[in-house]
């Protein structure tokens, strides 16, 4: 367990030191030109060998396996045709080029990093941002869900893209999450909720592209999907407690809705996230599946709620000390998680094929 604890503790520190002087900067310092790129580089690096190199790790690791074990069956129009092209196209080509499945964790790590940390520089404290998502966003999905985790990366970047009026930019990323978990077609929706002029081409651009990622990665699938999330009605344990925790930003972010839309420019299409989320309690008891799949890209409320908390409550408490807490808080789900969770047998103890043996 100590490597992931070693994991939390670097934006941890990185946290804690800027928790009172950015304030002082600047709400957003990390958009400013002068901020060196080096150290999220350096530690994107880290973050992306932990997961790319991680050995039996994860829930879905010998399915993974199995799949990449499988390309050589296979040609490139066949692999086109499948669910998740994105994913297994990678796959494919390590496959085909002599690689191991630690290359295709690399790149998908790699992606996944990068629309975090893109989403998280955009925050009045970057490094709480990304504390913030190690827990369970990085240890979790991103080592468990590779496909999700590779279309939440592209999904994290797309809001950036949403936030600075990219309108283009964010169906492109949609869409690319699509082609790495079709669930992320959801998404393109929130497109409809930027604001400026153009509100009805944007929306036929919503719904052509909507339609044509449909037609592209699901309808063949729609009737399996079906079955499995609705008629059978698949159970995944825990569902509640990771819709829970979207729940608690959601309720924060529309008790000081005032404060964000004074502040921020994005407040339209969080407020849909922020009710998605709380839909997504009521609804987890009827089909704990499909929810928990959809209410995974609601989980950048977490970060960006929490990352802005200590700025929008700087009139009323210390920063240093709404920081503290959060800090505290996920520390305690990290703690929590590895030794309480059902499935986290499977990420403890942690292995990496770069070492001998396991530490």
């Amino acid at each position: 367990m100590l490597s992931y604890y070693l994991l939390f503790l670097i934006p941890l520190v990185l946290a804690w030191s800027k928790s009172n002087s950015m304030i002082a900067i600047n709400k957003q310092p990390s958009t400013q030109s002068g901020q060196s790129l080096f150290p999220w580089i350096f530690m994107g690096l880290i973050f992306t060998l932990f997961i790319g190199y991680r050995h039996e790790v994860g829930g879905d690791w010998g399915t993974y396996l199995r799949h990449f074990q499988a390309m050589s069956y296979f040609n490139l129009d066949e692999i086109l045709k499948r669910s998740d092209p994105g994913y297994y196209l990678i796959n494919w080509f390590m496959a085909d080029w002599g690689y191991d499945i630690y290359l295709v964790n690399i790149i998908c790590g790699a992606l996944f990093m990068t629309g975090l940390i893109i989403f998280a520089r955009q925050q009045p404290n970057p490094w709480l941002a990304i504390t913030v998502s190690v827990p369970y966003l990085i240890v979790v999905v991103a080592m468990g869900y590779t496909r999700q985790g590779v279309a939440l990366g592209f999904v994290f970047w797309g809001l950036v893209a949403l936030e600075k009026q990219q309108f283009k930019q964010f169906l492109i990323l949609v869409a690319l999450a699509a082609t790495f978990h079709k669930s992320a077609v959801l998404m393109i929706g929130l497109g409809m909720f930027l604001q400026g002029k153009g509100k009805a081409i944007r929306f036929l651009a919503v719904a052509f592209v909507g339609f044509g990622i449909w037609s592209a990665f699901l309808s063949q699938h729609q009737q399996q999907l079906w079955n499995s999330y609705v008629t059978v009605q698949m159970q995944s344990q825990g569902a509640f407690i990771r819709v829970a925790m979207n729940l608690i930003p959601a309720l924060i972010f529309l008790l000081y809705r005032k404060e964000w839309k004074k502040e921020f420019k994005d407040y339209s299409f969080w407020v849909m996230i922020a009710l998605g989320s709380l839909g997504s309690v009521v609804l987890v008891n009827f089909a704990s599946t499909a929810v928990d799949r959809v209410a995974l890209y609601f989980t950048p409320i977490q970060v960006v709620v929490y990352s802005r908390l200590p700025y929008l409550l700087r009139d009323k408490f210390n920063p240093q000390t709404v920081t503290f807490a959060i800090l505290a808080y996920y520390a305690l789900v990290l703690y929590v998680w590895l030794n309480y969770a059902t499935h986290a047998r499977y990420w403890v103890p942690y292995s990496n094929a770069l070492f001998d043996g396991v530490f």
